[in-house]
This record gives structure tokens, C-alpha cells and sequence, in this order.
């Protein structure tokens, strides 16, 4: 009989606690890396917030330790301490140890709520060295402390007679669980100040004793205001405009704005006080209702007589919708709560905007004669893009055989057909091409050598790119097209590689092609066919008799390491340029699918991603010089300066 042959029911497992986390942590909070960390962080203020939301307390507090680990104060009702006689445990056991425990199940206690699926804390504890939790409630304060993933409890204790009202929960993340344990600042307080939209009568305070940071996030106008922040420093047509509705079951609120020198729609979307970066129902009513409104007016009135694109209609549009679901009926895809699922709010969301837009359109015909003017500038540019793709698949040569792109002699493909095994890596300059031409698979491996720096295209309107020659060949050599044409199907790559040299044109150059993939071939990224190759900063060597021993090395500490391997008399290069390594040295350290190291592009936030881009990369100077000036350190004479305050 095989191993494992001898399956029955006492074979089977019933993971029961706080297990199924520990066994399992992907399941709850989405990760084990620094995305994971921060989920926790997210669980905790979700349940402050509700708090707030439900109307006790307008104050909650973020604070990052010295030591790593993290607390959230707020003035809430305080979690419920005493014992619970029919779960036979207190009320701080049924919170932190036991999964789908809480108050969130109760309509009474939270109209409408963050925290769903009353795992958040437990998670929390799960994935934790310790917990210490302080409730103030009712005149006393008590004290619980867990351990080692939750599998031990001290008190909980009486400690004394207080004024305070709330709960103070600090934890420290585990290694043992988590990959990546360190609290990054800038994402915390980005979370923050998403979630401060939603609570206008709340002030966020987050403060980090690592770096002695403090910021304060209040919205005392919510998301008129949140959004008017956000387009500060832009062109807009007119006011941020702004809508409510209060009265039926669900409850929606959006905001909306024009933008004359920004090419794609922004949508800041919001269910129950989340953040939700994957949108869903709420956001596909959205976009419904607002092409819907903008296609009645324009025939009403005779601008166009066949509809608009959506797409063009929204171009350069920033929103901001929130809506408010009972728990009955609120749906997340997923406990991370990225994406919305419940149906019903695609139906009131479109009802609502479509009824509110319109009207304004009616009630301000000047504004929309701009923003209509604006859309037939969006329409025409779309046209003309699709003309420049038409010129450019001009240049297709058809044979018996095959469709081959003429590519100006630049591209030097692979043989391989099996797209799932080959890379193509976009080279600076023709001297890297030259070595990499030399040492590639060419089996599996295509080069693309670029004639100077690409265009950066957020500088750029919409489509303007495709009349540019390296970014029109770069395209047509991925295959997949663009924007609303791309297509992940016609893929010819499964790997595409920016290799560049290790300098300040290197990575200019890295950065502007890493804003083409973000801007018009997102996809890519999302699925993580995007790398960026590290060719080594440092060659050390030293002759012995005829022969030479070298170590390749990326950092100071690994130059360190090999001049203790190879001993004294070894001299050290310093690298600058692809150029100046020869085919075999080219190969071993960067091109070869053994030895060499890649960096895989991921987008783990796209709305704050697309915010850094903007701030780059976008025309607006001013927001730029102030975020160098805030993070960068010039004092650091290293040859990469240093980032005020550790990560950024």
C-alpha cells in the first residue's frame, strides 16, 4: 500500500482557535509581506472608526514605537471586558481569540460597518509576538497582555478607577508569521488620510518615534474636500462639485471635478468608511451613470448625434464616491476588502449620479460647454491616435507565414516561438546592445536597443506617444497594444526586462519607461511580466600569476565581503555603464536566468502609485521640488543620497 494511501475521517483535521491564521495567513490578511504587516494595522483603526463612526469619540491616535511595535488609542465605548455566559468567555477573548467574534453581527450595535467578519483582531493576535490591550470603560481601566500568537493570556486585570474612555491595542507583528514586520510611514499615513474623508468629525493623529514624525489628517468637509486637496496645483473647469444622499437605504456621496491638463480618469472610491483600491459595484454604477448623463444632454441638446465613449467622456474627470451599506447587505470580495461585490449598489449609485449630473449640466450651461469641449478634444485625440496606430501596422509585412513587424532593424528576436519562455530585455544604447547581442539565449532571448531617452508621456496628450518612434516600436514589439486596445492574448514576451547603466541617465531612463507601462500598459505590471535587470555597481579582482579572481558585487557591504575572500592586492572598478562589462562578464551577472538578479515591478497600491507617478513624473514642478526637499537628504555624499526618515 503507497504512503498516504490510507485516507479515513481520522485522517481528517479541524483547525480550530486562532490556527486556521497561523496555518493559513494569506487567507485573512491577503500576504505575508509588508502588505500583510500593514493589513493588521488597517483591522485595528477599521474597528476605531466604526467606533467613531457610531458616534463615540473624535480623536484616534497611530502610533509606530521605537521598538517596532504599533499602537491605535481612540475614545470609543471601550471593548467589552466583562464575561459572556453563554460563549463562557470575556469579551476580550471572544474579540482577539476567536474568529467571526465581535460586535459587528448586531445591527444595534454599528449601523453600518468597517470591520465585517470579526476576525481583524484576532488576525492580529494570531500573527503577533504580543498583544497588549488597555479598555477604559465605565470608570475602570483593565489590562490584558497575549502572547506567542495568542496561546497565552495574562489577566485581564483591574487596574483602577480612570475619566478615559476607549481601547489602546498595541501589537508586535512576528517573524515567525511575517515576512516583512517593519511599519513604513508614508503608507500608514496614506491609509489615514483616505480614511479621514470619512469621518469629518474626526482628527486622525499619526506620530512615529523611530523618526520623530508627527501629522494630523481632518476633513472637517469629507470628500469635497479630500478631493479639492487632491487636485491642488491642477487646472480645473470648475469648483469641486458635490452630492448627497442620505435618505434611502443605501447611502451615497460623491464629488466629482474637471481637469483640463490631466489624461485619465481618477476614482477615489469608498464603502463604509474603506478604501477600496479594486473599486467594484459602487464604481461600475458610477461610470454608468455618469456616461449616461453626459450622452442624454449632449443629444438633448444636439452636440453629437451619435453617443460618446465612455472613455472619452471621463478623461481628465476626478471623483471621489463614497457609499454607506447596512451590514445586511454589504459585500467585500475578500476579507482584505479591496473590491465592493454588493450588487444593489451598482443600481443606486448609477440612479443617483445620473440624476444629480444631469441636472447640473442643465442648471450650468457655461461649465458645460467647457467640459464638453474638453470630451470632443479627448474624442478627437482618440481618432488621431487611432490613425498614428494605423500608420505605424502600415508598416506589417504579410507573407505565407507569418505577420513580421518592421521594426527599423532595431529588434534582434528570439527564435523561440513559445512566448511563454522568452524575455525581452530593452537595452541602453547600442555599445550594451553590442556585448548583450554577443552573450544572449538566442534561443529565448530578444534584444531592443534604445536610440537615446523615451518620451515621457505624462507630459504628453492622451496618444500622443504612438507618433513617437521608440515607444510605437517598443509597442508593437510587446504585441499587446495599448490603453483600451491591450490585449494580454497577443503577449510575445513573458518576461520584459529595462536594462540600463548604473547612473543618473540609467535611471532616468528606467523611470520613464516604467511610467509608459504604468500609463498605457498597466496590465503588464499587474501581472508581473515587468523586471528591471541589476547589473553589478562593482567589479573586484586581483591577478594571481596568470590567472584573475573576481567577485561581482552590488552594494558596499558585498565589496567588503570580497575583499576578505580574495585578500590583500585586490583592486576594485566601479561600473557605470553596461558598456563597460564584456559579453561574458554581461552574461553571468545580469543576462543569465541562474546567476543574475531581477527586480519584478508589483502595484500593491494603484491608487498611491498613480499618485507618486503624478508627483514624478506630471508637469507640475512645484509638488515635486517639495517632496525632494521634505525626503531627500543632500547631505549624504554617498553615491545614492539618502531618504529623510528611513523608507519613503
Amino acid at each position: 500500500m503507497s504512503e498516504g494511501s490510507n485516507y479515513q475521517a481520522s485522517s481528517l483535521k479541524i483547525l480550530k482557535g486562532l490556527d486556521p491564521v497561523r496555518k493559513r495567513p494569506g487567507m485573512y490578511i491577503g500576504s505575508t509581506d509588508w502588505r500583510g504587516t500593514h493589513h493588521l494595522v488597517w483591522e485595528i483603526v477599521d474597528n476605531s472608526i466604526d467606533e467613531a463612526l457610531a458616534g463615540f469619540g473624535t480623536h484616534i491616535y497611530v502610533t509606530i514605537h521605537k521598538d517596532g511595535s504599533l499602537s491605535v488609542l481612540d475614545e470609543g465605548r471601550g471593548i467589552p471586558c466583562d464575561y459572556n455566559e453563554k460563549e463562557q468567555m470575556d469579551g476580550l477573548d471572544i474579540v482577539f481569540c476567536t474568529l467571526h467574534g465581535g460586535g459587528k453581527f448586531d445591527n444595534n450595535i454599528y449601523k453600518s460597518a468597517a470591520g465585517l467578519h470579526g476576525v481583524g483582531a484576532a488576525c492580529a493576535n494570531a500573527l503577533s509576538d504580543w498583544v497588549d490591550v488597555r479598555v477604559y470603560k465605565d470608570g475602570k481601566e483593565y489590562h490584558c497582555r497575549y502572547e506567542n500568537g495568542g496561546r497565552n493570556k495574562i489577566g485581564t486585570d483591574f487596574i483602577g478607577p480612570t475619566s478615559k474612555r476607549g481601547s489602546l491595542v498595541r501589537f508586535m507583528p512576528s517573524k515567525k508569521s511575517l515576512q516583512d514586520i517593519e511599519f513604513r510611514y508614508d503608507v500608514i499615513a496614506d491609509h489615514l488620510n483616505n480614511s479621514a474623508c470619512q469621518c469629518p468629525k474626526v482628527h486622525f493623529f499619526l506620530s512615529d518615534e523611530r523618526i520623530n514624525k508627527k501629522e494630523e489628517f481632518f476633513y472637517p468637509k469629507g470628500i469635497s474636500e479630500y478631493l479639492e486637496k487632491k487636485n491642488v496645483g491642477k487646472n480645473a473647469l470648475h469648483p469641486v462639485v458635490y452630492y448627497g444622499d442620505e435618505s434611502g437605504e443605501i447611502k451615497v456621496e460623491f464629488c466629482f471635478q474637471f481637469l483640463s491638463d490631466v489624461y485619465e480618469e481618477k476614482i477615489y472610491s469608498f464603502a463604509n468608511s474603506v478604501f477600496t483600491p479594486q473599486e467594484g459595484s459602487h464604481v461600475r454604477g458610477l461610470r454608468s451613470g455618469i456616461t449616461k448623463a453626459f450622452n442624454d444632454y449632449a443629444m438633448q441638446n444636439s452636440i453629437v448625434k451619435e453617443k460618446l465613449d465612455g472613455q472619452d467622456i471621463r478623461e481628465g474627470l476626478s471623483v471621489a464616491l463614497s457609499v454607506r451599506i447596512p451590514e445586511s447587505k454589504i459585500q467585500f470580495e475578500g476579507q482584505t476588502k479591496e473590491k465592493l461585490g454588493t450588487p444593489d449598489a451598482a443600481t443606486v449609485v448609477e440612479s443617483f449620479v445620473y440624476e444629480r449630473l444631469y441636472y447640473y449640466l442643465v442648471e450650468n450651461k457655461e461649465i458645460a460647454k467647457k467640459i464638453f469641449s474638453r470630451i470632443m478634444e479627448a474624442k478627437k485625440a482618440r481618432e488621431a491616435a487611432r490613425t498614428a496606430r494605423d500608420d505605424v501596422r502600415g508598416k506589417v509585412k504579410q507573407n505565407s507565414e507569418k505577420t513580421t513587424l518592421m521594426l527599423s532593424g532595431k529588434l534582434v528576436p528570439p527564435q523561440s516561438k513559445e512566448y511563454r519562455k522568452c524575455e525581452l530585455f530593452i537595452v541602453e544604447g547600442d555599445s550594451a546592445g553590442g556585448s548583450a547581442k554577443k552573450c544572449r539565449d538566442r534561443k529565448y532571448q530578444g534584444l531592443l536597443p534604445l536610440r537615446g531617452k523615451p518620451k515621457n508621456i505624462s507630459t504628453d496628450s492622451e496618444n500622443a506617444f504612438m507618433k513617437n518612434e521608440e515607444l510605437s516600436t517598443l509597442v508593437y514589439t510587446i504585441g499587446t497594444g495599448t490603453g483600451k486596445d491591450f490585449s494580454m492574448r497577443d503577449l510575445r514576451y513573458d518576461k520584459i526586462i529595462i536594462m540600463t547603466d548604473a547612473d543618473t541617465d540609467g535611471a532616468h531612463i528606467q523611470n520613464l519607461l516604467i511610467n509608459f507601462f504604468f500609463q498605457k500598459m498597466r496590465p503588464l505590471i499587474e501581472t508581473g511580466h515587468v523586471y528591471l535587470a541589476c547589473p553589478p555597481l562593482y567589479r573586484v579582482f586581483k591577478m594571481v600569476g596568470r590567472k584573475t579572481s573576481e567577485e561581482f558585487c552590488w552594494t558596499d557591504n558585498d565589496v567588503l565581503k570580497a575583499k576578505k575572500k580574495l585578500g590583500s592586492g585586490c583592486e576594485i572598478s566601479r561600473y557605470k555603464g553596461l558598456g563597460e562589462m564584456d559579453a561574458d562578464q554581461l552574461w553571468k551577472t545580469t543576462m543569465d536566468p541562474k546567476t543574475r538578479k531581477l527586480i519584478r515591478l508589483t502595484l500593491p497600491d494603484i491608487d498611491s502609485a498613480g499618485e507618486k507617478v503624478e508627483l514624478f513624473m506630471g508637469k507640475d514642478a512645484a509638488p515635486r521640488a517639495k517632496w525632494i526637499d521634505e525626503n531627500i537628504d543632500f547631505s549624504d555624499k554617498s553615491d545614492f543620497l539618502s531618504l529623510k526618515g528611513g523608507k519613503n
